[in-house]
């Protein structure tokens, strides 16, 4: 122990020192003009940066954070992202458009990849993580020095295959640090930077909120003010609702929670009132609870959606630019190295993956609706890059899996609104609240109704109506005991929060149309006249209208939506019963704000990627009625059994078709009788008129 001991503390020592040798050089850059003009004013913006999040290791480190007022800390915080907002990302360098205006095409890519993975400093500052402090201070050192050499050497700019080496041997080497971190955060439940805030913090003092180094704007602090408002057992009731939810959902997918002892928590800033309950909730059912941040730099990559704990968004459109800047390094030995990374880490931890149960989230809806644009100056990956991302995707998965097993682990997810989502934001929140705590009970014994005609079918005809031109037939399985057997998932509110689906994997030979919504958001993005066709179950062709080329369009689905895959199976069908969270969405005048979470409640749903049961499969599942639910494959899952790397793809995204597009869904059975379940947006199967009483209610 004593020599492990004198180990950690040498590393640390030569962190430390490493660290104090680059800021002392990186605080005479500013100073210097040895580079081009263009070049110099780069490196000098670089260095400012980089003194700036020393600045913030310092505030942290010294204890002035927690002593700052709330105006101190607005005013720093605001400092920290002042650049990459949208007022002032004409003139950032995080803007590939004007990195490139500056220094050129290739360099100026490159120097913007650069910009954005200093920034990762921010989130290092706030967590006390020396090594990645260092790291990126020596790599702007490194980077500085190259065009020093060839300023000095008379040789104009360095070449920029050396730049470009320069950055891939900076992730390469670094990868494994990055890996073993992002692990443990995930696993282990002592790292608790996170934790500490929500459970040690004054909750009511909102200066809080500033601790995370995560950006906050009125939404957070608004949203923080109006939990510290409510009575301690409405939020008690909200933690209440989603921790059931995930303990439920260990129940109904017949898994064993009590083999668990960590649940991964995600949340927005300003809901810790009811993490906070979460935590004990958690705690009581005996699982310890990691909380770790949502992707900041190239090691965890960049996405507009959020997955971990996150503040504000300070510019979406800065997160859109880079979120492929791994085409700048990526390449088989990169894939290779990042796996060979990932199996180390999960080695490492191997006893912490075996007791892991799965993420409960708590996602937020109602921000401002984004229409990203696309950038010629951003990274995009190659044609031979997609397939390698797709490769990496696949084999992480496969190893995600082998050691924290998918038939094992389950998961929840539950989402509220925030102040951006207008002005009638309170009437709002405590209108999703009761959505959330709807009566499962009822919904279940409608629901069931609509599954028993269901499984009387093979086929299930869905059309739109008005604009929508949807047009599909959807196979399902065959039953070879309809007594003991069901096709569909009755679904309530356990892991998808709120009540108010049922759900099946179809069979994919047979599965044949169009889907077709006018708009819809998916993962942050806005679609406007989405399609796509399908043929046997695979997407055979897509599109959109948000550009104003075919090219543009298609590229924008294949990248958001097909995730660089070529074609992707349809891997869920389901029928959304909630039609309150649909009404309500129509009264406030937020469905496009909706998220697909509840969404995909208020109408028929398809998922295109993964089943529903992805990695779980082989675990048996029954309905409330005691049927067991027999279809969790298609002919793409079953591939498993003879190539993993076939069967899954690590992506599931829910489209779905409001009820004012929908002309008729219909089950069509074998001796050619037609049963409707919807017309004209109106449950018209017998049992199921209580489903319309919220559209007679609103009228």
């Amino acid at each position: 122990m004593e020599d492990l001991y004198i180990a950690e503390t040498d590393r640390e020592d030569l962190e430390r020192e490493r660290y104090a040798l680059a800021m002392e050089r990186i605080r005479e850059i500013p100073g210097e003009s040895i580079c081009e003009i263009q070049q110099q004013t780069y490196f000098a913006a670089m260095a400012e940066f980089v003194m700036l999040a020393d600045r913030a290791w310092d505030i942290v480190g010294s204890g002035r954070l927690r002593q700052m007022s709330m105006e101190e800390l607005q005013a720093f915080n605001r400092e920290l992202y002042a650049d990459i907002l949208p007022e002032h990302y004409d003139r950032s360098y995080g803007n590939p458009d004007y990195a490139v205006d500056c220094l050129g095409e290739s360099m100026g890519k490159m120097c913007s990849f650069l910009y954005v993975e200093l920034r990762g400093m921010i989130p290092a500052a706030f967590e006390k993580n020396r090594l990645d402090m260092v790291i990126r201070a020596e790599l702007l050192l490194e980077v500085y020095q190259a065009f020093v050499s060839a300023a000095q050497e008379q040789a104009g700019l360095p070449k920029e295959e050396n730049i470009q080496q320069i950055l891939y041997w900076y992730v390469s080497d670094y990868y494994e640090p990055a890996a073993l971190d992002r692990t443990a955060d995930l696993l282990c439940p002592e790292r608790d930077f996170a934790r500490r805030i929500v459970m040690e913090s004054d909750l009511s003092d909102l200066r809080y909120l500033y601790y995370y180094g995560e950006y906050v704007t009125d939404n957070e602090l608004r949203t923080a003010k109006h939990l510290n408002q409510m009575a301690p057992e409405r939020v008690k009731l909200l933690a209440d609702t989603y921790t059931e939810g995930y303990r439920i959902g260990f129940e109904t997918g017949n898994k064993d929670i009590s083999i668990k002892k960590t649940v991964n928590i995600r949340y927005a800033l300003g809901f810790e009132r009811m993490i906070r309950e979460a935590v004990l909730n958690f705690d009581r059912m005996g699982l310890g609870s990691t909380i770790y941040r949502a992707g900041a730099n190239i090691f965890q990559g960049r996405s507009v959606s959020k997955n971990g704990f996150f503040g504000a968004n300070p510019n979406k459109q800065f997160d859109y630019d880079h979120r492929e800047d791994q085409a700048l390094v990526l390449d088989k030995l990169l894939v290779e190295r990042k796996l060979d990374c990932m199996k180390n880490a999960y080695e490492q931890y191997r006893e912490q993956a075996a007791v892991f149960g799965g993420p409960a989230v708590a996602e937020i809806f109602g921000e401002k609706p984004f229409v990203p644009q696309t950038k010629a100056t951003a990274y995009r990956l190659t044609p031979k890059q997609q397939k390698l991302a797709v490769e990496y995707a696949s084999k992480a998965g496969a190893m995600q899996n082998e050691y924290i097993p998918g038939e094992e682990r389950s998961f929840t997810i539950i989402a509220f609104p925030v102040p951006d989502i207008g002005v009638r934001y309170e009437e709002i929140f405590d209108e999703i609240v009761r959505i959330n705590t709807l009566d499962y009970k009822l919904y279940q014994g409608i629901q069931q109704k609509i599954i028993d005609a269901l499984d009387r079918g093979l086929t299930v005809k869905v059309i739109g109506c008005g604009g929508n031109r949807t047009d599909m037939r959807i196979r399902l399985h065959d039953l070879d005991d309809p007594t003991h057997e069901t096709n569909f998932e009755n679904c309530v509110a356990d892991v998808n929060i709120p009540v108010g689906e049922v759900f099946t994997s179809p069979v994919l030979t047979g599965t044949d149309g169009i889907l077709h919504v006018t708009r819809v958001f998916l993962n942050g993005l806005e679609y406007k006249d989405l399609r796509l066709q399908f043929k046997d179950g695979m997407v055979t062709d897509y599109g959109c209208a948000n550009f104003s080329t075919e090219e543009e369009n298609r590229k924008y689905i294949k990248d958001n939506v097909l995730f660089h895959h070529d074609t992707l199976p349809l891997g869920e069908f389901a029928i959304g019963t909630n039609t309150t969270a649909y009404v309500a969405a129509r009264r406030f005048g937020i469905e496009d704000k909706m998220p697909i979470l509840i969404a995909e409640k208020t109408g028929p749903h398809f998922a295109v990627g993964d089943t529903c049961y992805s990695h779980a499969e082989n675990v048996r599942v029954f309905n409330p009625d005691g049927k067991e639910i027999i279809a969790k494959d298609n002919e793409v899952s079953v591939l498993r059994d003879t190539d993993v790397s076939k069967a899954y793809f690590q992506c599931h995204t829910d489209i779905t078709i409001p009820y004012d597009e929908l002309g008729e869904i219909s089950v069509l059975t074998e001796s050619g009788e037609e049963i409707p379940i919807i017309r004209d947006g109106q449950f018209v199967l017998e049992g199921c008129e209580e489903l319309n009483r919220a559209f007679a209610e609103a009228e």
